[in-house]
């Protein structure tokens, strides 16, 4: 396949008309008097005011709640290299599935590494259990400033080797399927640890990576970005106006102080960057099939559509791509009355099946 044009990429990010009208309907609020933050300018205001907002929606959600009488929810700590104890949720099917075993499947959520918390997940992971019959492990990883890099990595495939060393507790069989995904921040945690599991030779192998609006290159100025691919490399907001209502990205100097300040991390290590592992001895090869989910307004768009092609190209990888034109990051969890965000939510039940029928 031929790499993409300007114009097809330049078409991906046209605001289409249902998330114009959405936008002038339902505007992401900014905080008000009546909020307990409100005037407050700090991180942890903003990591509030995220949530907030995303709780105030949470009962227009694809499914607004739990359902007990179809997923059964478990809360549990477990521990992790440092001695602290992070929070999971166990995600079982009340029925088992009618041909064996549950698969399992290990998320992981948004937030920008800072922000975010179990809930972003829940969604999917009820999903997956009522529809795919999957054991769902929603891992609560330590966040930054207060933790930063690389706790979060750390904290994440300590969880992941959890999970692959408890699954016959839980009620899991990894031979059906066993994944990891998830979403913007979620999603390069996946990237990542889809990599540090096949180098550290996790028992038993993963055999799928989920990987929704994906951070891969983590905002790298196009001109540390290859010649091979940077033409392709449009969405940049140093390159292109970002007009993503979510994420409000102005330029890449923006997030370069996220990543030194906050993060404190580097665009030089792959634990960040999971771009960064083509460039190593077994560069992204011999990783498990990959389902991407990529936003045309996102300023993440052209990360996802590189990385899917590098993965399918280069590496050998089989993948599958689903591509929302004229949508912005996480539309579909701020704007969730869209017929694209329903549309979105089954997609990515029929995504993560695909992934679940595939072999290594």
């Amino acid at each position: 396949m031929a790499p993409r044009t300007e114009e097809e990429l330049q078409a991906y990010g046209v605001m289409d008309s249902a998330m114009v009208d959405a936008l002038a309907r339902y505007p992401v609020r900014d905080p008000q008097p009546s909020d307990p933050y409100y005037g407050d300018e700090s991180h942890a205001m903003f990591r509030e005011h995220r949530a907030t907002t995303l709780r105030e929606k949470h009962h227009l959600r694809y499914i607004p709640g739990p359902i007990p009488d179809q997923v059964g929810e478990e809360d549990r700590t477990i521990p992790v290299r440092d001695g602290a104890q992070i929070p999971v949720r166990i995600y079982r099917p009340v029925e088992q599935p009618a041909d064996g075993g549950s698969p399992l499947v290990v998320m992981y959520h948004e937030g920008g590494w800072s922000m975010g918390d179990l809930t972003d997940e829940e969604t999917n992971c009820r999903l997956f259990s009522r529809d795919l019959g999957a054991v769902c492990v929603n891992v609560g990883y330590r966040l930054a400033p207060e933790y930063p890099f690389p706790t979060w990595i750390d904290d994440s495939w300590d969880a992941l080797k959890w999970a692959a060393e408890n699954a016959p507790s839980l009620g899991a069989d990894p031979t059906r399927g066993f994944l990891v995904g998830g979403g913007s921040a979620g999603g390069n945690i996946a990237a990542v640890l889809a990599h540090i599991a096949r180098d550290e030779k996790l028992s038993p192998p993963l055999t799928g990576q989920y990987l929704c609006v994906p951070v891969v290159m983590c905002l790298k100025p196009p001109a540390l970005i290859s010649p091979a691919y940077r033409a392709e490399y449009l969405s940049h907001p140093d390159v292109t106006t970002a007009t993503d209502p979510v994420l409000k990205i102005r330029c890449g100097a923006d997030f370069a102080a996220h990543m030194h300040g906050s993060l404190r991390a580097s665009w030089a290590d792959p634990r960040f960057v999971p771009f960064l592992y083509g460039a190593l001895e077994d560069g992204h090869r011999g990783l498990p099939p990959a389902y991407f989910q990529v936003c045309g307004l996102d300023p993440l768009r052209d990360e996802g559509l590189i990385y899917e092609r590098v993965l399918r190209e280069e590496a050998g990888v089989r993948t599958r791509l689903d591509l929302y034109k004229g949508f912005g990051h996480y539309f579909w969890t701020n704007y969730p009355l869209l017929d694209r965000s329903r549309e979105f939510v089954e997609d990515t039940v029929k995504g993560v099946k695909w992934l679940l029928e595939q072999k290594l």
